[in-house]
This record gives structure tokens, C-alpha cells and sequence, in this order.
């Protein structure tokens, strides 16, 4: 059952700082969460340059991105245990200046074993400025329409960051060199570190300890499980080492479970999910991550390698993404108060079902304009929708002192569903493609003249056009498998999420009724 509204405790920081001190401060958070957010997807054009200047092999190339989701995803929970009671403003430009350094020591890498370092650090400094920062909205801005309009600017933020990460990281590749997707951190990251002592005021104190244990096993388990479905797409379900990662972390996580319900201060308040709407929140939060995840892996897999992009024009096909994920985002804060999330949650994942369902009808004769653009447009509008209902419902009726805790919940579910989501839909491509090469390798065989065939014994790589059909048919099986994640999502929408005429009154501004 859905658990009655409580009224929380007044939130004495917030609206101090006046409309024009608000908007700073939004802008200061904004531009934290960005950074953080396009820090996960900037790198994916940047990888064939990392990989041929350290040396990286294909399956460790792959850590790049994962070094910082798993540490990002893994360590979210303790930094909003941090921000509860250190204090959030404090914490918040700790974990920025932490990232800032990460963002340095990775420019600079001169090996693989100190791009993966630098790449976790990144992670830690994220999950630390993350989580903070949506809690600094709660307590920054009055609830209602004022807090719904900030939430609806993070909202457009955290979705569209990831296409804006890939138009940077094609700009400053093909401007300057890959380290620069390190290096742009740096400015950034000390501008707001300057600014957020005159913009942000300091949130109270809340007493507790930090539960470390908690935090460690549940970063091993999801790494360990993570690396079950990586370790599967390569050396397939039964090999024993992947067998092994999937044992372990599953033992792990159990633990994990247990340690945290006996625990007197969680890193993960279970209670949260007694909450029918908030457990319902995750779960979606929790499939559309590996949706949205996918998509920006897989559409940039093929318009740079299918249909001949350079690392700029794949970063400007993506621009669209994050136009009309505000446009989303702002239509769901304007009529959230009137229709409440429910109606957005629904729509907005039937809309990105439908968009990755046109996806999967992409071939090796398909165009940028035929058939991506408008697939892609369908699922940004529905993410749009989606975030901003997400995190309102996420936070809604939960005390000052947790939501730090709460936010941290959501984030780390969004992390922690795009890393496993996408290690699945891997898995998926790799099962696809392995078995179109074979039909490929043979038709190869009988077309190629001596050269190609002398190059193929070589390298063992086919090339255009056999390349493109084997790698079209992994990426439509992976999209096929992301669209069955939003279709789950509506799903949970509908049958998880219920809306009670109090809830209206918090979204309006008002008081529910019984409220004191």
C-alpha cells in the first residue's frame, strides 16, 4: 500500500536567497550535475584515440567507461550519507574538487593503469557532488511550483547531459586531442567551487556515522555482476569465471541486504522502498537507465562506424537529444501540478518503447535522417517526461534529514541500472553479431579477391560492407532488448505508481489536507 503523505520538516535554507540568489544557485548546481552527467558519455567518441595512444585492448578499453559508472553508481548512496551529516553545501564542493583533480590526473595518464585510476577517482568526486546536489534543491527552493521548475532544469540536465557529453567529446577530439575530454573538467569544475559559497547557503547538520561496509559491498557486488555480463558476451554463459562473478556477487548482495537491515543507520534506508510510489520510482528509474544508457552506446557504434561520421558530426547528430528532452522536461513541470506524475511516467516510457522499437528496423541502408533522427526524437521526448516525474516522486514526503539519502537512492539507481542495462545489452550484441558473422564470413569468403582475403587471415576483421551487417544486426538485438526495459517500466507505471489528491496540493504548493 501506499503509505500517507507526511509533512516534513520546514527547510529553513530554502527560498533565503531570493529569486535572483536562486537562480544562481541553480545555475551553480545545474552546471555540477552536467559536468558529472556528460562525463559518462563524453568518452565514448574519445576511446579509439585513448586506445591507440596507451595501448588499451578492446576488452579493456571497455573499463573506461566502467571504472567510473561502477564507482559513480556503486558510491552514490555514502556521498548522500556524507552530505546528510557533514553538510551538504561542504560536501558538495569537496566531491567537485575531487572530480576536478580526477579530471587532471586523467589528461595527463601516460598508461593504462593510470586512465583506469583516474577514471574510479572521477567516480568517487561524482558520487560525492551528485547526490548533494539534488538535495541542495530541496532545501534551496520552496515546495511547489518554484521547487518543480528547478527539479524540471535538473531533470533536463541529468537526461540531456549525455548527448551534449557527446557533441564536446566530438569537438574537442577532433579540435584538439583526447586528453581535452579531461582537461575541459578543470575550469568548470573550480567555477563552481568558487561560486558555491556566495550562491548556496549551508544545510543543517544531521548526527549518524557513515555505514563503509554497506557502501563497499554493495560497490563489489554490482562491479562483480557487471563484469559477470561483460565476462559472458566475450566467453559466452558457461565459462567458468563468468559463472563465478554472477556466484559471488549474488552471495555479496544477499549479504548486503542483511548487513543493511540490521545496520541502525543504513547507507541504504530500506524503509524507502516500503513506499509503494517510491519503490515504483526505482524501478523505472531503474529500466530506463539501461535504455537510455544503450541507446547513446549503440547509436554512436553506428553512425560513426556504419554510416561514416566523424567524431564532430556524431556528436551534432546528437544535439537533437537534448533539445527535446527539455522540451519534455519542461512540458511535464508546467502540467504536473494539474495531471500529476503518473500520466508523464506512463507516456513517457510508451514513448521511448516506441522510439527504440523504430530503432530496431535500422539496417546497413538506412540514413541519419530516414531512419534515426526521428526514433531518436520519439525516445528523448518520452526521457524528458520521465526524469522530471522521477525525481519529484523520488523525494516526495521524505524528511529534510534523508534526502540526502533519497536522492543518492535515486541517482545511484540510475547508474546502476545503465551499467548493468548495458552490460546485458552487450551481452545481447555480442550473441547478434557473433552469429551474423558467421553468414557473413562464409558470403565474404566467396566475394573477396586475394587481397582482402590475405588481409582477413591477418587481422581477423571483416571488412565494409560485411563489417556493417554483422554489426547492424548486434545493435538491432540490443535495441530490441532496451525496448522490452521501457516497456517494463510502463508497466510498473501503471500498476505501481498511485497518486493521491494530497500529492496534487504538494506539486500545487498547497497543504494536504490533515497536513500541520
Amino acid at each position: 500500500m501506499t503509505s500517507s503523505p507526511q509533512p516534513t520538516t520546514p527547510q529553513t535554507t530554502a527560498g533565503k536567497n531570493g529569486g535572483g540568489g536562486n537562480a544562481m544557485a541553480l545555475l551553480v548546481i545545474a552546471s555540477c550535475q552536467l559536468m558529472v552527467v556528460l562525463d559518462i558519455t563524453i568518452v565514448n567518441i574519445a576511446l579509439p584515440h585513448i586506445q591507440r595512444s596507451l595501448d588499451f585492448s578492446t576488452t579493456s578499453l571497455s573499463w573506461v567507461v566502467n571504472a567510473y559508472t561502477l564507482t559513480f553508481g556503486g558510491l552514490l548512496l555514502l556521498g548522500g550519507r556524507a552530505g546528510d551529516i557533514l553538510g551538504r553545501r561542504r560536501v558538495f564542493v569537496f566531491g567537485v574538487l575531487l572530480f576536478v583533480l580526477a579530471s587532471l590526473l586523467g589528461g595527463f595518464s601516460q598508461n593504462e593503469a593510470q586512465l583506469l585510476s583516474a577514471r574510479a577517482l572521477q567516480g568517487v568526486g561524482g558520487a560525492i557532488a551528485s547526490p548533494t546536489s539534488l538535495a541542495l534543491i530541496s532545501t534551496t527552493f520552496r515546495e511547489g511550483p518554484e521547487r518543480n521548475r528547478a527539479f524540471g532544469v535538473f531533470a533536463a540536465v541529468s537526461a540531456g547531459g549525455g548527448a551534449i557529453g557527446l557533441l564536446a567529446g566530438g569537438m574537442l577530439v577532433e579540435w584538439l586531442n583526447w586528453r581535452w575530454v579531461f582537461f575541459v573538467n578543470v575550469p568548470i569544475g573550480l567555477l563552481i567551487a568558487l561560486a558555491t559559497p556566495r550562491w548556496i547557503k549551508e544545510s543543517e547538520r544531521h548526527p549518524g556515522h557513515f555505514d563503509i561496509t554497506g557502501a563497499l559491498m554493495s560497490t563489489a557486488g554490482m562491479v562483480l555482476l557487471v563484469y559477470g555480463f561483460i565476462r559472458a558476451a566475450q566467453d559466452g554463459w558457461r565459462d567458468p569465471l563468468t559463472l563465478a562473478s554472477f556466484g559471488a556477487a549474488v552471495v555479496i548482495l544477499v549479504l548486503f541486504v542483511l548487513v543493511e537491515r540490521r545496520s541502525v543507520q543504513p547507507i541504504t534506508p530500506l524503509h524507502m522502498f516500503a513506499d509503494r510510489n517510491r519503490a515504483g520510482t526505482y524501478g523505472i528509474m531503474l529500466c530506463l537507465a539501461a535504455a537510455i544508457f544503450g541507446m547513446f552506446f549503440f547509436l554512436t557504434l553506428f553512425v560513426q562506424n556504419v554510416l561514416g561520421f566523424s567524431p564532430l558530426q556524431a556528436g551534432l547528430a546528437f544535439l537533437p537529444v537534448s533539445a527535446v528532452i527539455a522540451i519534455g522536461a519542461g512540458l511535464a513541470s508546467r502540467f504536473l501540478p494539474v495531471y500529476g506524475p503518473k500520466p508523464f511516467m506512463v507516456g513517457g516510457a510508451l514513448l521511448a518503447a516506441a522510439g527504440l522499437s523504430w530503432l530496431t528496423l535500422t539496417d546497413v541502408h538506412s540514413t541519419y535522417a530516414g531512419s534515426v533522427l526521428g526514433p531518436m526524437l520519439v525516445f528523448s521526448l518520452g526521457m524528458g517526461m520521465e526524469f522530471v516525474s522521477l525525481t519529484l516522486m523520488a523525494l516526495s514526503n521524505v524528511p529534510v534529514r534523508e534526502t540526502g539519502a533519497a536522492s543518492g537512492l535515486l541517482n545511484a539507481t540510475q547508474q546502476v541500472g545503465g551499467s548493468l542495462g548495458l552490460s546485458i545489452l552487450v551481452t545481447m550484441y555480442g550473441t547478434a553479431s557473433r552469429n551474423e558473422a558467421e553468414t557473413q564470413v562464409a558470403d565474404f569468403l566467396q566475394q573477396a579477391d586475394p587481397a582482402q582475403r590475405l588481409e582477413f587471415r591477418r587481422t581477423g576483421e571483416l571488412p565494409p560492407p560485411w563489417s556493417h551487417e554483422v554489426l547492424t544486426a548486434g545493435v538491432s538485438s540490443a535495441f530490441v532488448v532496451a525496448a522490452i526495459f521501457t516497456g517494463v517500466a510502463a508497466l510498473i507505471a501503471i500498476l505501481a505508481i498511485q497518486v493521491r489528491p494530497s500529492d496534487l496540493e504538494r506539486l500545487k504548493g498547497g497543504t494536504p489536507p490533515g497536513a500541520v
